[in-house]
């Protein structure tokens, strides 16, 4: 598990917690939960399914062995590859499943999947926010990359976009699914990136997919460019020690969304102790405050929750401010919860409740009421899982900044609203914005700061060099011709 995928389990807890303490939401009824890893390339994630649906250790099809109905839904994600598996198998049994990565058009099929429901948003404006972005700043020569997983509609959207603004697309790069292909075909397609003229890259993908692997191999070896992408590319939570990394100043579209000012408050109380059971936990005080764990049972931590916690990790290794995929957690939690608390006032007022009788809720009776289920989140934010009451995305536009001793930020310096007219949908602070190429404004700072950024890059010979002489200079083409290891 990952320390993103971890802020996601957090996020479910966190929910979950916070419905038990509300008296008017499922009153007299506490919520529980099971969390389980699987992915994409998980080859027992299927026999998992099974044994979860039948309640036994022996696959039986079409049939559960469980004499208590307990699990009343299923979350899952962030990959299409994950929450279609699930979606498939779990339908057989109109168990419904929420997932929480990015919006897929493939999942809203109710053939395919008749009990899948998205917490996303289709990115319905994204295209129109980026090419407002282009014409803003006047960028007519603009290189695409994007992830062949889901990009092929997006890519045709954009490109008729930029187009009808006059905007010249410099390059498309469409990155295979092939993991293989990828590895093997990598110095091609980076040569082409790199060589390019263009400036200003957008990058539609997940780090998920194989554009997330490529984009791990290409990292040190394309700096200077304006990156512009969303809230799904993941990739600057990979560690950073570099003065200025080939990330800095990257624009990101994320969907726009009330905070939930209380999981900071969260999770600063998550510990060891608070959660025993949670080896992941655990395991991050081990590595990073010092605290050693049980030999005998490898779930608690010897005196170590008071000297730790998660908001003390750098950024890179646990983030605190809510994602959007632990913002879509939070919120599918809270449609399970709002669509039981219904059908418990149903049965109240039918009366069908009896003194000392157990009230149960069959999962598949939640599919009717989930598919039009409406509440307002604690955020402030209204909630629905039905697909064709999203019509459109309001976004912020973060800026990434990332800074010495691996002091990351994500910014906000504008927003971009469909609803409003031409001409008034974005809105920027420039003067907020960190740009990451000498040719913008803060290009001299950047040119001071080249030395020291290849003092950190190579630890060899050119250390060395740089301690005897203190002062290193090089330009940006020089940088290109040192080795990075």
């Amino acid at each position: 598990i990952s320390s993103s995928n971890y802020q996601l389990a957090i996020a479910l807890i966190f929910a979950i917690e916070e419905i038990n303490r509300n008296p008017l939401l499922l009153p007299n009824v506490s919520l529980g939960y099971d969390i389980h890893t699987a992915g994409p390339q998980d080859q027992d994630s299927s026999w998992k399914i099974h044994f979860w649906l039948t309640g036994k250790g022996k696959f039986i099809p079409n049939y559960t062995c469980r004499r208590e109905e307990k699990s009343m839904a299923a979350i899952t994600g962030p990959t299409w590859d994950i929450s279609s598996l699930f979606g498939t198998f779990l339908g057989l049994y109109n168990y419904p499943l929420l997932t929480f990565g990015p919006f897929e058009a493939d999942l809203n099929d109710p053939g395919k999947f008749p009990s899948v429901y998205q917490m996303a948003t289709k990115d319905s404006s994204l295209v129109l926010g980026m090419v407002s972005l282009m014409v803003h700043f006047r960028w007519n020569w603009v290189g695409l990359v994007i992830s062949e997983e889901k990009g092929i509609q997006f890519l045709s959207e954009l490109v008729r976009e930029m187009e009808r603004n006059r905007v010249c697309v410099a390059f498309t790069e469409m990155i295979p699914v092939n993991h293989m292909l990828l590895m093997n075909g990598g110095d091609v397609y980076s040569s082409q990136i790199v060589m390019n003229s263009a400036k200003i890259i957008i990058i539609y993908g997940d780090t998920d997919s194989s554009l997330g692997v490529f984009f791990r191999i290409w990292e040190h070896v394309l700096p200077w460019r304006i990156w512009v992408t969303t809230s799904q590319w993941e990739v600057f939570t990979a560690m950073r020690h570099f003065i200025l990394d080939s990330f800095h100043g990257t624009l990101i579209f994320s969907q726009h969304h009330g905070e939930i000012s209380t999981f900071k408050d969260f999770v600063k109380t998550v510990t060891p102790s608070k959660y025993p059971e949670d080896i992941f936990l655990a395991r991050l005080w081990e590595i990073y405050f010092n605290c050693t764990l049980s030999d005998a049972s490898c779930k608690s931590v010897e005196n170590c929750s008071s000297r730790g916690s998660l908001e003390w990790l750098p950024w890179y290794h646990f983030d605190t401010a809510m994602s959007d995929g632990s913002y879509h957690v939070y919120n599918a939690v809270y449609a399970v919860a709002h669509t039981i608390h219904k059908i418990l006032m149903q049965q109240v007022d039918k009366q069908s409740m009896k003194i000392g009788v157990k009230m149960k809720y069959p999962h598949w009776k939640l599919n009717h009421i989930l598919k039009n289920i409406k509440f307002i989140n604690p955020g402030g934010d209204s909630i629905t899982l039905n697909p064709s009451e999203k019509l459109y995305v309001e976004y912020d536009i973060l800026n990434f900044w990332n800074f010495p001793q691996g002091l990351g930020y994500k910014v906000k310096v504008g927003t971009f609203s469909p609803y409003l007219p031409p001409g008034q949908q974005l809105s920027l602070l420039e003067d907020r914005i960190e740009w990451s190429t000498e040719d913008q404004e803060v290009g001299g700072i950047l040119q001071s700061l080249y030395a020291v950024k290849i003092v950190v890059l190579d630890s060899g010979n050119l250390f060395r060099k740089a301690k005897q002489s203190a002062v290193l200079i090089a330009t940006p083409a020089q940088i290109m011709k040192f080795p990075i290891e």
